[in-house]
Order: C-alpha cells, then structure tokens, then sequence
C-alpha cells in the first residue's frame, strides 16, 4: 500500500527534533515504516492502530494542556480504522475546536473522498499507495506552517487581497479600508486567525458572542452575509467565506 523508498542520504543523529506526532494506523507493517521514516527525522512518535485510543490520547492531551499548548504537533490519521473511523475523528476534534494539524491517509482516492476529507477538518491529505519521503515532506510542512502561525505575533494578518490590522481593528481589501462592525471584525479576526478550519455555528457562537448568548443560531447566519457583502466581490459565489453544508463556515 506504500513506497518503500527511503531517504537516500542516512538521517544525522545529532539532529533532534522535539516535535511530537501521534500517528495512526491499523496496518502493522505500513503504521512501523511511518514510525521509522519519521524518527529517523529525529520527530518523537506515539503510534496507535485504533481510532479510539487516538481519542483517549487527544482527549487526555486536552484535558492537561492550556489551550495554545498542545502535546502533540501533528496528528498523521488512517480514514479506515477499528472503533471509529478517521473522519468521525476529525469532526470531534474540530467541533471540540482542537486544531491540531492533521493529514489523512487513505486508499480512497477521488476527488470526492478528498474533499470529504478536507472539509471535515483535515489539513492535507495523502492517498495510498504513497512514497516515504513525500509523507515526510508533508508532515514537515503542516509542523512548519503551525509553527508559523503559533509563533506570530504579528500585528498584521493577510490573506490574499484582505488585511486585518489587529492593533487598530482595521480591515482592507485591496487599498480600500472597508467598515466592520465590532461582531464582523471578531468574526474575521478568528477565521483569519484558522484559515480552513471549519466552524460550527455553535462554536462560533460561543467564540464570538460567549457562551451566555440566548439568541438563534441564525444571527450568525445574518453576520456572515454582511461580512461577505464587505469582503466579496460576488456574495453569492463567495471566495473567502464558505459554507460547509452540514457542518458550518470555513475561511478560505
């Protein structure tokens, strides 16, 4: 179901890496040659075959850590796994608003499945059968990109052609500064803050206007149509707001 290719040139034991990845996988022979590949890149691997006790792990990591401290840096998932499956994993974990970065493997290969994957939170994904190397460079990137977004302390966030100036709540796109009001802003400053991480309305709810709040969900629906009044070109073929049927919203 893999390459078998290695890295041609012998990993340096003297590099040590202290980033953490919980790697889960039901077939033996491919789970042990993730866990070689990726600690000979000097990564510090948990490995599990079921997809419970990746949730006891994760659930267990919530529990004892603040939330911008994970143990884990990566979350390498099977989609076809015993007790419950890699996409029912990922919702949890993206309703319960972990967002660890995760990528999938999986034999399933079309667009279809790709998208599925992608849309319920994962972060990349790979199909089988996949060469050694290109997981690393993969799981290499999501760490590197995390770690980017966790070190920033940036008073400025860009995505495309939209910048949010946190210091002075100001929004523009392109060279037009546009009007937010204080829940619109909020709102971008946190899909900006996650780009492609799906949101529930409940999550976003208790994210923006607190877990107090007595209203309908629906206001979110209202908030989100303004802001893509603002931030669209076409509102209602949106570039930067999507709707994920059944899910919520996505940035990006």
């Amino acid at each position: 179901m893999l390459s078998f290719d290695t890295i041609q040139t012998p990993p340096n034991p003297s590099v040590v890496n202290t980033h953490r990845i919980l790697v889960v996988e039901d077939e033996d022979v491919i789970r042990d040659m993730i866990v070689l590949a990726l600690e000979d890149e000097g990564y510090e691997i948990t490995a599990v075959n079921d997809g419970r006790s990746a949730l006891n792990l994760l659930q267990q990591e919530d529990k004892n850590s603040q939330a911008t401290e994970t143990e884990f840096d990566l979350l390498v998932l099977d989609l076809m796994l015993p007790q419950v499956n890699g996409l029912d994993i990922c919702r949890l974990l993206r309703y319960q608003g972990n967002i660890i970065p995760i990528l999938i493997l999986s034999a399933k290969a079309s667009e279809t499945d790709r998208v599925l994957g992608l849309e319920v939170g994962a972060d990349d994904y790979l199909t089988k059968p996949f060469s050694m190397r290109e997981l690393v460079a993969r799981c290499r990137a999501l760490i590197r990109r995390q770690n980017l977004t966790n070190s920033s302390s940036s008073s400025v966030k860009q995505f495309r052609d939209i910048t949010l100036y946190t210091q002075e709540c100001r929004v523009t796109v392109g060279e037009q500064e546009i009007s937010l009001s204080p829940k619109e802003y909020r709102l971008l400053e946190l899909f900006m803050s996650y780009p492609r991480r799906v949101w529930s309305r409940d999550q976003l709810i208790e994210q923006i206007w607190g877990p107090d709040f007595l209203g309908d969900t629906k206001t979110v629906d209202v908030h989100i149509r303004w802001l893509r009044e603002k931030l669209e070109k076409d509102p209602s073929q949106p570039e930067y707001l999507i709707t994920v049927r059944g899910f919520g919203y996505r940035f990006g």
